[in-house]
């Protein structure tokens, strides 16, 4: 039986046998650096289970079996580390079965019995995680209409001592999932004493498996919901909340904090997707992409969804945002040009700070100055903070060179 993804897109049809060429040469991280993106968030030990399961790829069907036969194996020492009374290391292999459980259902291009069996699996091995996470993990579901949200908070230790915390809500991208977004140790904004909410927004991951699509509008309602339910959270400072988004969640974190009005103190805006009706990442990076989003957004037909992507445009958003905003963006972003960015900056109206990296690609990769300039992580979390704190915010496009040195110089319409 052929699957539904492998006839929705021409390229797709077209260029399939080019994309498993291209894996055959480059290995598994041919369009990003997938195997550094998901196993980071687990710490060094987790990297030989992801090399490991790469070395096992050869063409895109690889894929899947490979990552889902090392998730396995390490949810097997997960177990076995649980009943031998090893609370630490049950955590943290449980923690890395869930990544690689991800990085499994990452090429099921279709919300099909294969899509669920894998997030059954990653739940299962993130709720293992969560039994014996040092600090408090709660699997929460919000209201969005008739449906819910699946979402992770994330206090920070001792977060039940102090009375209420500030929270930041993340939003992943397209080929990412809320599990990931939070990392086991070290998370730069827990390490702060602020809380994370990590989303999977409409079309999102998890969010498929309960029939939530992606809509032009649809991370709007899913910011408006998600507001509301952090106001109803006793632990949480209602006066205190922030936006991140990375990637495709670039995109959704504007639309969202726009639409909460100034619910959101601060929205961090990172690995950018700003193209109105972005072209750039459908129709001339990885065909991988635009059959991803097409499911996300429930598509079959592609000059359906042709038309149907010409609705996502974040300008009328940005002229409604009241929140003060940070742009992350690589210089030679391949998927969103930076100058869409800039341009976007035009529309809004509110404090915002765009940092370019000089010579990064997207996700940040690429050149050297997000090795000898300032950390993008410190960075935005550090501008969360100084927002909670009601510290002024100058309008500015900083540039980072590739030497590490920082240029600064005012918006220009």
């Amino acid at each position: 039986m052929i699957d539904k993804f492998e006839t929705r897109t021409r390229r797709w049809r077209e260029q399939r046998w080019l994309l498993d060429s291209v894996i055959a040469r480059e290995g598994v991280d041919w369009d990003q650096p997938r195997t550094a993106i998901y196993s980071s968030p687990c710490g060094p030990e987790a990297m030989g289970d992801f090399q490991f399961a790469a070395s096992q790829v050869r063409k895109f069907a690889d894929m899947s079996p490979a990552y889902e036969k090392q998730a396995q194996r390490r949810m097997a020492k997960a177990k076995a580390f649980e009943t031998s009374g090893r609370s630490v290391a049950a955590r943290e292999s449980y923690f890395i079965a869930a990544q690689l459980f991800a990085c499994a259902r990452w090429p099921v291009l279709d919300v099909n019995a294969r899509y669920h069996a894998l997030t059954d699996r990653l739940n299962r091995a993130f709720s293992g995680f969560i039994d014996h996470a040092h600090r408090r993990v709660e699997r929460v579901d919000i209201p969005f209409g008739d449906k819910t949200l699946p979402a992770y908070l994330h206090l920070p230790e001792g977060a039940d001592n102090d009375g209420p915390v500030a929270c930041a809500v993340y939003f992943p991208g397209m080929d990412n999932n809320k599990e990931q977004m939070v990392a086991m140790y070290g998370d730069p904004l827990l390490m702060r004493g602020i809380a994370v909410l990590a989303v999977d927004g409409p079309g999102q991951a998890e969010a498929l498996t309960q029939g939530v699509y992606s809509t032009p509008d649809g991370h709007a309602e899913a910011g408006q919901a998600i507001a509301v339910w952090l106001k109803s959270r006793p632990e949480i400072d209602k006066d205190r909340l922030a936006i991140r988004g990375l990637s495709f969640g670039s995109y959704f974190a504007v639309q969202a904090a726009a639409a909460a009005g100034g619910t959101f103190k601060g929205c961090v805006s990172a690995f950018v997707a700003h193209e109105p009706g972005l072209s750039t990442l459908f129709e001339a990076a990885s065909p991988t992409f635009k059959v991803r989003f097409m499911m996300m957004s429930g598509h079959e037909d592609e000059d359906a969804f042709d038309a149907f992507i010409k609705g996502y445009d974040l300008r009328p958003w940005a002229e409604k945002l009241k929140t003060p905003v940070l742009f992350q963006a690589g210089e030679h972003d391949e998927l969103s040009p930076v100058a869409h960015t800039v341009a976007l900056s035009d529309h809004i109206k509110s404090p915002k700070r765009l940092v370019i990296y000089e010579g990064a690609k997207h996700v940040l990769r690429g050149g050297s100055a997000t090795l000898f300039g300032e950390n993008p992580n410190a960075m935005f979390a550090d501008w969360i903070v100084d927002r909670f704190d009601g510290k002024p915010m100058d309008s500015r496009i900083v540039t980072i060179a590739a030497t590490g040195a920082t240029t600064e110089r005012e918006f220009t319409t």
